[in-house]
C-alpha cells in the first residue's frame, strides 16, 4: 500500500509539473520572459517630434521611439473615450461590447456582463495585471485587475496627471514580490482638456502642479511653455489667437505626459524589466478641436503608435505604413503572451464572438501591407447620439452617418473651449473663420461620406454622388456591412430598415425595410 501511495503522489507531482512546464512555455519563450506595459494617453495627437512636430518637444517619446516601430497609419476604432478603451481593452468594437458611450456619471454605460475582457482572459491564464491612472470603463466584474490604482480610489487630476503620484503607484507594482508574467496598463488624463471641470488649472490643466500659488506642485515636472505664435495649427483647426492659445496650453500638458513617460520607463528599467517587456504607446481618440474627437473624420480617428520590443530590434527606430487599430491591441498582446481568445457567445443568440482586429507582432519581424480600418461611433455624452460607420481601405474612406437629418452634437467641455467659442463668435458675428468648414456644414451631414485621402486628405470632396466612384462606393458598403454582420451591429440596418433577429429569425436576421425613404 504504501509503495502505491508513493506512486500515486510520484504522478500528481509528475502531472503537476508537467503542467508547470506548459503554462511557464507560453510566457518564456525563446527569447525569455515577456511582459507587457500599455501606456494610453488621453486625447493625445501628433504634438511630438516623432510624428515631425518640430515645436513641441517630446524627449522621453523621441527615446521610446527610437526603440520601437512607428506607425503612421494608425486609427481608432471609436473618437470617444469609455467606447475606445472598452475597444482597446476587449479587442471588440464598441457596438459589439456594449460600451455605447461613455463610464461615468450620468452617462452610466457598460459593456456587457459576459464580454471578456483583456484583464480577465489574462487573470485567468496567469498573468498579474496592474492599471494606474484612468480606467473610465466597467462594470468591475468585466474589466478586473490585481492591481488598480484609478479614478475609482483617487482622484482623477492626482491619479491621472501628478506623474510623481503616478511614478510611485509605478514603482509599487512593479516591486511586488511576484514571479508571473504582468500587463501592466497607464492611463494619463493627460493632455485631455479640465476647462469644464477645473477651470482653475486653465484649459488643459497646464497649471495643474506647476508650483504657482493655488496650483500645487507636481515634484519631477518642468513644465515646458510655449507661445501661441510658436504652436504648429494642424490643418483641421482654425488658424486663429483663441486656437493658437489653447493649442500651446495643451503642448505644456503634453509637456508633464512626456516627462511622465520618462518617469515610468525609468521605473521599468529600475525593476529589471525593461529587457523583456512588449511597451506600446497610443491615445484613445482625436485631439478635442474642432473636427477631432467625436468625429469619425481622419482628424478624429488618426493616433499615435508605438511598439517596443525588446525581442525585436531590427526594427527600432524604423516607422511603417501598414494600417493599425487599437482593434489590434487585445490580439497582440494575447499573442504576446502565446493566449488563444477563447469560444464564447455574448448573448445566446449569438455564435461565437470573433475578434475582427489582429496580432501587430508580424510588424515588427518584416514590413507587412495591412491597409484596412474599420470604425464604429454611436454616442460620446448621453445627449449626443449621433451614430456613424466607416470603413477605410487604402486610400479610400466611407462614412456613414446614420441620423444625418440631425445636426452633429457638440460636448460639453469642448463647448466652453475658447476654440469653439471663437467659431460660435465669428459665426454670429459674420465674421471670417479662418476654417476649412462653417459651422452649418459641420453640424449638418449626407448620409454618405466617400474621401479619396490621397487627393483630398482634409475630406473636403465628397465623391459619394460622384458616378465615377460608383462602384468604389458600393464595395466600401459591403466591406462595412459584412464587419457589421460579423461584429453583431445592432445598428446594421440603420437608417432605412429594422433588424429582425429574434424567433422565426433567430438563425438567420434579416433587415426589413421601413419604406422612410433613406
Amino acid at each position: 500500500q504504501r509503495n502505491m501511495a508513493d506512486i500515486t503522489r510520484f504522478l500528481l507531482f509528475l502531472r503537476s509539473f508537467l503542467l508547470f512546464c506548459c503554462l511557464a512555455s507560453r510566457f518564456w519563450v525563446a527569447e525569455g520572459r515577456r511582459n507587457v506595459l500599455v501606456i494610453i494617453a488621453d486625447d493625445a495627437g501628433f504634438e511630438t517630434q516623432v510624428y515631425n512636430n518640430t515645436v513641441c518637444k517630446t524627449p522621453h517619446l523621441n527615446s521610446l521611439a527610437s526603440r520601437s516601430l512607428t506607425f503612421k497609419q494608425a486609427f481608432t476604432s471609436v473618437s470617444s473615450c469609455s467606447p475606445s478603451r472598452s475597444a482597446i481593452l476587449t479587442g471588440l468594437p464598441q457596438h459589439q461590447n456594449g460600451m455605447y458611450g461613455l463610464h461615468h456619471g450620468y452617462h452610466h454605460f457598460n459593456s456587457f456582463d459576459n464580454v471578456r475582457s483583456l484583464p480577465l482572459l489574462l487573470n485567468q491564464s496567469g498573468i498579474r495585471t496592474g492599471i494606474v491612472g484612468k480606467k473610465h470603463v466597467g462594470p468591475e466584474a468585466v474589466y478586473p485587475f490585481e492591481y488598480a490604482e484609478t479614478e475609482e480610489n483617487h482622484h482623477i487630476l492626482q491619479v491621472g496627471r501628478n506623474i510623481t503620484f503616478i511614478k510611485h503607484l509605478v514603482r509599487n507594482f512593479l516591486q511586488q514580490e511576484d514571479d508571473r508574467p504582468f500587463f501592466l496598463y497607464i492611463g494619463f488624463h493627460d493632455p485631455h482638456r479640465c476647462g469644464h471641470a477645473n477651470p482653475q488649472y486653465g484649459n488643459f490643466c497646464e497649471k495643474f502642479g506647476n508650483g504657482e500659488p493655488g496650483m500645487g506642485l507636481i515634484a519631477d515636472w518642468t513644465p515646458v511653455h510655449y507661445s501661441p505664435d510658436q504652436v504648429v495649427v494642424p490643418p483641421f483647426v482654425q488658424d486663429t489667437p483663441a486656437a493658437r492659445s489653447e493649442l500651446a496650453a495643451q503642448y505644456t500638458t503634453i509637456s508633464r505626459l512626456d516627462q511622465g513617460i520618462g518617469l515610468i520607463l525609468q521605473e521599468l528599467q529600475a525593476a529589471g524589466h525593461d529587457k523583456d517587456t512588449l511597451i506600446l504607446y497610443s491615445s484613445d481618440n482625436g485631439i478635442p478641436f474642432p473636427n477631432g474627437r467625436t468625429n469619425l473624420y481622419h482628424s478624429g480617428m488618426a493616433e499615435p503608435l508605438l511598439l517596443s520590443s525588446p525581442y525585436h530590434t531590427t526594427r527600432w527606430g524604423q516607422t511603417t505604413d501598414a494600417f493599425a487599430s487599437l482593434l489590434d491591441i487585445t490580439p497582440t498582446i494575447l499573442d504576446w503572451f502565446g493566449i488563444q481568445y477563447p469560444d464564447y457567445g455574448i448573448f445566446d443568440k449569438h455564435e461565437f464572438v470573433k475578434l475582427t482586429g489582429k496580432s501587430l507582432l508580424p510588424a515588427l519581424e518584416e514590413e507587412v501591407s495591412w491597409t484596412k480600418v474599420y470604425a464604429s461611433h454611436d454616442l460620446h455624452e448621453i445627449t449626443m447620439f449621433y451614430p456613424m460607420r466607416s470603413v477605410r481601405i487604402g486610400d479610400l474612406k466611407l462614412i456613414q452617418n446614420l441620423n444625418y437629418l440631425m445636426p452633429f452634437p457638440i460636448d460639453q467641455d469642448f463647448y466652453l473651449s475658447s476654440s469653439f467659442q471663437d467659431l460660435l463668435n465669428r459665426t454670429r458675428a459674420g465674421q471670417p473663420l479662418h476654417w476649412f468648414k462653417t459651422l452649418k456644414s459641420y453640424y449638418y451631414r449626407p448620409q454618405w461620406e466617400l474621401y479619396n485621402l490621397k487627393n483630398d486628405p482634409q475630406e473636403t470632396v465628397n465623391l459619394a454622388d460622384n458616378s465615377d466612384y460608383r462602384d468604389v462606393l458600393q464595395e466600401l458598403r459591403s466591406e462595412l456591412q459584412a464587419w457589421q454582420k460579423k461584429t453583431y451591429d445592432p445598428w446594421i440596418c440603420a437608417p432605412w430598415g429594422v433588424l429582425e433577429d429574434e424567433g422565426p429569425y433567430k438563425g438567420s436576421p434579416v433587415c426589413m425595410s421601413m419604406d422612410n425613404g433613406t
